[in-house]
């Protein structure tokens, strides 16, 4: 390694997450010139889980950052560029820009030279898209009907780019009671013309006799393509402009919408509701409200309808488990790392309590409070969303009374928990107005039979109509 690579140290993109594969850059907090030590944050990055906060690890002068705000970076990607010996004197930093510049030119040699020439032409994130050779597929004409006809593609001389036409119908007669194989038939002077005017001939409805193209076939066909060419396409786009956003899919959207698409369509979902009287749980979260014990955590009901799930689970523990579909087993967890759904500006989050199972009511508390205020601010760490067994989505936030939620991927179950409504209800023979709730359980089929979700749901659901069941079924 030479004295200049030694001085100039490179900070890469790292894996912060488990097996993350990029990150964007959301914030800088240096620039070139600052002076930066061992452990500061240089910058703020979302990956597909959360915000995380980058520190270098090496003191030294900021050279060079590698990219802007809002890049999306492969791990491993060098992002700063650190000068670790500022003091060496003016020599050494022009110096390493031509240690950089040989290196990248050796990696480049490597490469064609249409790419290299590409890469080194416009800046990172805004370059023009790699030149392509693969043809559009053609579309018919308008009223052509033809059979689908597996054909190669047109010499590049023989056609010139046209707008695409109309989609032609589904299903097509066959011509001449076959489908037509052959080279369309047309004389070589009528060939000559519709290849001057960029027309292709199998797309030509023929009129002449034995099924022979025209030049007036040629001439339609040309005025056809003309008059889609001419369409007021723009028109729609005029119309919609300033009243529709277009928001690149990365970050946690992105990761959600993988994830909920993978879970969706592997594990076959089935989803059991009941709706409970929840008076009594509400007056116990009141007098919690008051208890000394509770004093200065977030007490809620959700607080409650967690605990109970915890107790259902204890009861059937069988719930709590996850389907391996590489060794084909089923993988039985005696812990609960719960999961609370978190709604955040950058989208959902599913960051989990750890060893839920383990802990009281206080300290439960104590880690549900932690848990949402993380999350509204953006900090939850990628470790804090890994390694779930059962979530708890809690949709009565919205005014929203259940739903059918979606397994998080590699859990057996989830619990929606809709809003509490004051409504008319049976109690004691007659009827009153009551605190009621409704409850979802979405489980994974696979591992889980309705018996079993039927026993935890209902257990939840007794929980909350009695919760002195937490001490006698605890």
């Amino acid at each position: 390694m030479t004295a200049v690579e030694q001085r100039f140290r490179e900070f890469k993109m790292p894996d912060v997450g488990e097996g993350l594969t990029e990150a964007e850059i959301l914030k800088w907090f240096v620039a070139p010139g600052d002076t930066v030590t061992d452990g500061q944050v240089v910058c703020e990055v979302e990956t597909a889980k959360a915000a995380v906060e980058l520190p270098i690890p090496f003191d030294g002068v900021v050279h060079e950052l590698r990219f802007d705000e809002g890049t999306t970076v492969d791990v491993g990607t060098p992002i700063i560029s650190v000068d670790t010996d500022p003091g060496a004197g003016d020599a050494a930093p022009q110096a390493a820009p031509a240690a950089e510049e040989s290196a990248a030119e050796k990696s480049a040699a490597e490469k064609p030279a249409a790419e290299k020439e590409g890469r080194q032409a416009n800046l990172v994130g805004y370059g023009a898209a790699p030149a392509s050779t693969k043809r559009r597929p053609r579309k018919p004409l308008p009223g052509r009907q033809r059979p689908e006809v597996a054909k190669p593609a047109p010499a590049p001389a023989e056609v010139a780019p046209a707008a695409p036409a109309p989609a032609r119908p589904e299903a097509a007669p066959e011509l001449n009671g076959s489908a037509r194989t052959t080279r369309p038939l047309a004389k070589p002077p009528v060939r000559k013309l519709a290849k001057d005017l960029g027309i292709d001939l199998e797309t030509v409805t023929p009129s002449g006799p034995d099924g022979i193209i025209t030049r007036e076939d040629v001439h339609a066909a040309a005025e056809a393509v003309r008059a889609v060419r001419e369409a007021p396409v723009a028109a729609p786009s005029a119309a919609a402009e300033g009243r529709e956003r277009r928001v690149p899919v990365k970050g946690v959207r992105k990761a959600t919408a993988q994830a909920v698409v993978n879970s969706a369509f592997t594990a076959p979902h089935v989803t059991e509701f009941v709706t409970v009287d929840v008076t009594r749980t509400m007056k116990l979260v009141a007098d919690l409200k008051q208890d000394p014990e509770m004093a200065g955590l977030r007490v809620s009901p959700l607080l409650l309808v967690a605990k109970a799930l915890l107790v259902a689970i204890r009861r059937n523990p069988d719930i709590n488990a996850t389907w391996d579909e590489d060794n084909q087993e089923i993988v039985y967890k005696d812990y609960v790392n719960l999961g609370i759904a978190a709604a955040t500006p950058r989208g959902l989050i599913v960051p989990n309590i750890k060893d839920a199972h383990a802990k009281t009511l206080p300290e439960l508390a104590s880690a549900l409070g932690e848990l949402v205020t993380t999350a509204r601010e953006g900090k939850t760490s990628p470790a804090a969303m890994s390694g779930g067994t059962v979530t708890i989505t809690n949709v009565g936030v919205f005014g929203v009374d259940t739903g059918t939620p979606i397994l998080n991927p590699g859990e057996s179950a989830i619990l929606a928990f809709g809003a509490v409504k004051l409504q008319p209800w049976v109690h004691k023979g007659e009827v009153k107005p009551r605190q009621v709730t409704t409850l979802a359980l979405s489980f994974d089929h696979r591992l889980v039979d309705g018996e079993l979700g039927s026993k935890v749901l209902a257990d939840v659901a007794a929980i909350l109509e009695r919760p002195k069941r937490l001490l006698t079924w605890a």
